[in-house]
């Protein structure tokens, strides 16, 4: 069924607009998935702060074009659909390399993190990073540590003064019982 050109612009504009919002965008063939399954990894992906949109070929790279982004024309060949990372790279993708892994109908083509274009390689090794709430929990203790360390420092001679002066009292303590 063929549509308007109003309504090929208006998708135009919408994939243009997902493009501009995201982080990174997984670009995946996705032949042979049932529905359920299709559902199944959308819901997934939404949990991972993205979406997952089943995509047009010509229109999306006219969309690309437009965003300014470069891509290969194998990138659109087939049944083509993209996973848009909102929230977190690192959560959309690995949601996506986890849900392919468990099905040979999901074969990831490529993808974007922010405007630059990755080999299917380089999308493998962003599912190995951990998501953002864990980069951040360790940026923030590799951020702390000379603060508690210098903390440390500067409390031990006090501490030892506090052991020496109590060491001091038991032993007087004790000549005075003795």
């Amino acid at each position: 069924m063929a549509i308007s050109k109003e309504r090929k612009e208006d998708v135009v504009a919408e994939y243009t607009g997902w493009i501009e919002q995201s982080n990174a965008m997984v670009v995946s063939e996705y032949r042979g998935l049932a529905m359920k399954d299709l559902d199944e990894l959308r819901r997934r992906v939404r949990e991972a702060g993205g979406e997952f949109h089943i995509v047009k070929n010509t229109l999306s790279k006219i969309a690309f074009e437009g965003a300014g982004l470069s891509f290969s024309d194998d990138l659109f060949e087939g049944t083509t659909a993209i996973g848009f990372a909102f929230q977190d790279a690192p959560g959309l993708v690995k949601t996506m390399m986890e849900y392919s892994r468990t099905t040979e109908f999901l074969n990831v083509k490529g993808g974007y993190l922010g405007r630059d274009a990755i080999s299917p390689e380089q999308v493998k090794s962003l599912a190995d990073l951990p998501p953002l709430p864990v980069v951040r929990a360790q940026l923030l203790g590799a951020l702390m540590a000379p603060a508690s360390q210098l903390a440390r420092t500067l409390a031990e001679p006090a501490r030892m003064i506090a052991a020496i002066l109590k060491a001091f009292s038991e032993q007087e303590a004790a000549s005075e019982a003795a």
